[in-house]
């Protein structure tokens, strides 16, 4: 539980990881945050070194901000995934300490489509082994094994954001489309839901995974999934790296019985570019691997990073919290000529009410207020019409179910 007094901080240090794009460090610095930017990610214990005085921290996919990295980072307000996962952050640990996590859900939704897109025709046409022959000096014209994605038939795990955009553009080019998702989704355009995943993979020619992260999807699809597959069908994996087992991918691949697939995402992945890299699946026909790209377009980036920045700066200003990963949810709505009261508490009956008494008995006027709960937690924000002395700030904070109060001038 963090307990600073509540002196107004509207501003502060900023550390941004992994190449996270320019926009986010403009965005933010124009705020008035003094931003800090590194090329690749931390590990723990960089982060414990560099994060005392961050108020505000951006990450992507490769530094995983752990339990013990949120204990001890008292100064922190609020981290951004500026990406679409959110598996590298203990969500709860960070909910306890009264950081908030915002990430990106839909700004690098067409990227990944139109990467998963261009694999399936390259696969399906066998591209890669074409290109190959060429560089080594090898004429190959043979129509042998490639074929037109019309007609074929895509099936999809996964029917989320990407999943279902892919849906639709794939039927565009007419595929026909099959998803299996553990969640009702409703089905967009002509595509058909299965049962089961193990009826997709008996029909589908193009198997392609858009799980999200969590951990119950470690080793999901493995030796059974890739038997069940139909002989000569293609993978694809843009999803997260530990949720396939590459050594069952490989012998399948070697075997002839999956024709091709497209890797994205690896159980162990470097922590910045031009690090080594090794897999089982290099150097196989008609496999091709890239490094963690699916989102990464100009325009994705572009947008990322204003997005999740805005974020971060909307949280830390105002309290606002719309879009938040672990907190409830409260939107920039302010009472003018007010200052704000923030305040996250386990969501119990009577915190509202015990909140109330402690302004009334200090002689506080409440202009407005608003309140969200989600699960465990609860938020309220307090406009009031001047700054909280600091007794009413610790007589907030000695309340039992009191997370973290904060004072937003």
């Amino acid at each position: 539980m963090s307990a600073p007094d509540l002196t107004p901080a509207r501003t502060g240090r900023a550390l941004l990881l992994e190449n996270i794009h320019a926009d986010a460090r403009t965005l933010l610095s124009e705020a008035g945050w003094e931003v800090e930017t590194a090329s690749g990610a931390l590990d723990e214990s960089e982060l414990l070194e560099r994060l005392p005085g961050v108020s505000l921290l951006g990450i992507r996919s490769q530094t995983q901000v752990s339990a013990k990295v949120l204990e001890n980072a008292p100064d922190l307000r609020a981290v951004g995934a500026f990406c679409i996962g959110t598996n590298q952050i203990d969500l709860f640990a960070a909910a306890a300490n009264g950081v908030a996590v915002f990430n990106a859900p839909y700004s690098n939704t067409r990227s990944v489509v139109e990467l998963a897109l261009a694999e399936i025709i390259a696969l399906t046409r066998r591209l890669t082994v074409k290109d190959q022959a060429m560089h080594a000096g090898v004429w190959d014209k043979s129509a042998a094994g490639s074929h037109e994605v019309r007609g074929r038939r895509l099936g999809i795990i996964g029917y989320g954001n990407i999943g279902s955009q892919l849906s639709v553009v794939a039927e565009a080019l007419g595929m026909s489309v099959f998803f299996y998702d553990r969640t009702d989704k409703l089905a967009l355009g002509n595509a058909r839901r299965c049962g089961s995943l193990h009826e997709v993979l008996e029909i589908a020619d193009v198997v392609t995974l858009h799980v999200d992260g969590r951990q119950s999807n470690s080793g999901f699809f493995g030796e059974e999934e890739f038997a069940r597959m139909r002989p000569g069908s293609i993978f694809l994996n843009l999803s997260r790296g530990f949720v396939v087992d590459h050594e069952a991918l490989a012998r399948h691949v070697r075997s002839g019985h999956i024709a091709g697939a497209a890797i994205d995402v690896f159980p162990t992945e470097p922590k910045g570019s031009g690090h080594g890299f090794d897999s089982e699946l290099r150097g196989l026909p008609n496999v091709i691997l890239t490094p963690h790209v699916g989102g990464s377009t100009e325009e994705a980036q572009e947008d990322i990073g204003r997005f999740v920045a805005a974020k971060l700066r909307d949280y830390a200003l105002y309290g606002a919290t719309t879009l938040s990963v672990n907190l409830p949810a409260l939107g920039t709505e302010t009472t003018p000529g007010t200052v704000r009261l923030a305040h996250l508490h386990r969501n119990v009956p009577g915190v509202l009410a015990a909140i109330n008494s402690v302004l009334a008995e200090a002689g506080v006027n409440i202009e407005g207020q608003q309140l969200a709960t989600r699960g465990d937690l609860g938020y309220v924000v307090t406009d009031i019409a001047a700054p909280a002395a600091d007794e009413v700030g610790r007589r907030l904070r000695e309340l039992p179910e009191t997370v973290r109060v904060r004072q937003l001038s």
